[in-house]
């Protein structure tokens, strides 16, 4: 296989005709040490200090103090709380490390009873709506793989996170273009009373473009056309709405979901995932969902999930700061004409659509002090690369400051504003 690497993006390595495992393996690695050597290899770098607006790297070239990081999606700034740091502590001199067994069998103690009960009363449900995972990735492709099968149909936007793609693989799938209620309600139409179980599946925060589901519409649809709707709130949950309930919150429409899945790692500062549901769904999760009964149960430490549930509400103080970080990052890269969608959240993305140049923006980026993410594929297509800011409420104005200044010089070597990228892409017509 002749691959000039100047052009080649991970797309190519996904499977390469002929090439049995150890030789695609070998190839890759290649192709990493010419991203490396070009210095565009900005991912699995390795942090010493914890979440924060502020981290040091050790990389190839020596370490890397006092970047501002944007890379976090601690976006409450919850990880460092020293309530919850205290709480996580309690918890391991009570408890232990460790859970010891799965749930069936010996591993459920009543710190998890506890989480479960928390996040349900955190959503104004009872605890037998509600059950834990080790993450919410877990959490995602546990409860599709339970509930979807070969007689069911997945009917999923298209931007969701790579988890419900995962869960989707025992059972037929069918993909709708992101947020298009047209192309849904087209889907409902041609699959009614062809399948078992249809579940139409959709992100209420979206990872990547940060925009939110239309949920008044999709519910809509689904009450019409007998489908059932999950929403995985990852990104919402703790952020979005008048409380920080999430997407649901925000249209007022919780009680008419019938799966809400969603994670502890990002505003909670912690690590695991949820599903709620009826109690009649969350049994059957709890009895027949492979990744729940045959996985060891989570750490002692997830009591700091417990403690963050309730100060959400006992310091809005954090929401408020977050939401004004969102509003003033995003007025200033607006100003400097860069593109960043429809975003309603925390998350930002900075689209540029060309891979190569999205990691060259990423490299400098990182020269000018500013740790951000690349985004390329597979986490989007080719053409939607970008630069994916995750905002926090601990970031302070002059840290929003220095990375707008470092978009504006990043713009001027590249040239990633919206009028630049026209002419760029008009240039290669």
């Amino acid at each position: 296989m002749d691959l000039d690497f100047n052009k080649t993006t991970s797309k190519d390595f996904v499977n390469i005709p002929g090439y049995d495992a150890k030789a695609r393996a070998k190839i890759f690695s290649k192709y990493l040490d010419h991203l490396k050597e070009k210095e565009l290899l900005n991912y699995r770098l390795q942090s010493t200090t914890g979440c924060g607006p502020v981290m040091d790297l050790v990389t190839e070239n020596g370490p890397l103090k006092g970047l501002v990081s944007f890379v976090s999606n601690d976006y409450l700034g919850f990880t460092q709380h020293p309530e919850i740091k205290l709480a996580v502590i309690n918890a391991i001199l009570k408890y232990g490390t460790g859970g010891g067994a799965s749930p069936l069998i010996g591993g459920l103690h009543d710190y998890h009873a506890n989480l479960e009960s928390s996040i349900a009363r955190f959503l104004g449900l009872s605890p037998e709506n509600a059950i834990s995972y080790t993450t919410g990735y877990t959490a995602n492709t546990a409860m599709l793989f339970c509930l979807l099968q070969k007689q069911d149909l997945a009917i999923v936007d298209m931007a969701v996170h790579a988890s419900v793609y995962e869960g989707c693989r025992g059972t037929n799938r069918k993909d709708f273009l992101h947020n298009n209620m047209e192309h849904l309600e087209k889907i409902l139409k041609a699959t009614n009373n062809n399948f078992r179980t249809r579940m139409i599946i959709v992100d209420g925060v979206y990872s990547q473009d940060g925009d939110i589901a239309n949920l008044p519409t999709i519910i809509a649809l689904a009450k019409k056309y007998g489908a059932m709707v999950a929403v995985d709130d990852a990104h919402g949950i703790g952020v979005v709405g008048k409380t920080g309930r999430g997407a649901a919150e925000l249209y007022d429409l919780l009680e008419q979901i019938d799966l809400l899945t969603g994670t502890f790692s990002k505003a909670f500062g912690n690590i695991g995932g949820f599903v709620i549901a009826s109690p009649e769904l969350i049994r059957l999760l709890k009895y027949q969902s492979d990744q729940h009964i045959f996985s060891s149960t989570a750490t002692p430490a997830t009591a700091g999930i417990i403690r963050a549930l309730d100060l959400i509400d006992e310091e809005p103080q954090w929401r408020k700061r977050l939401w004004e970080n969102i509003n003033y990052f995003k007025n200033g890269l607006q100003t400097l004409g860069l593109d960043i969608g429809s975003t309603q959240s925390a998350v930002i993305p900075i689209k540029i659509g060309d891979t190569l140049k999205t990691g060259e923006a990423g490299s400098l980026l990182l020269k000018a002090g500013i740790y951000a993410n690349p985004i390329q594929f597979p986490a989007v297509s080719l053409k939607n690369a970008r630069i994916r800011m995750s905002v926090m409420a601990t970031h302070s104005k002059a840290q929003l400051d220095k990375a707008l200044n470092a978009f504006e010089y990043v713009d001027r070597k590249l040239g990633i504003s919206k009028q630049e990228l026209k002419q760029h892409y008009e240039k290669q017509r």
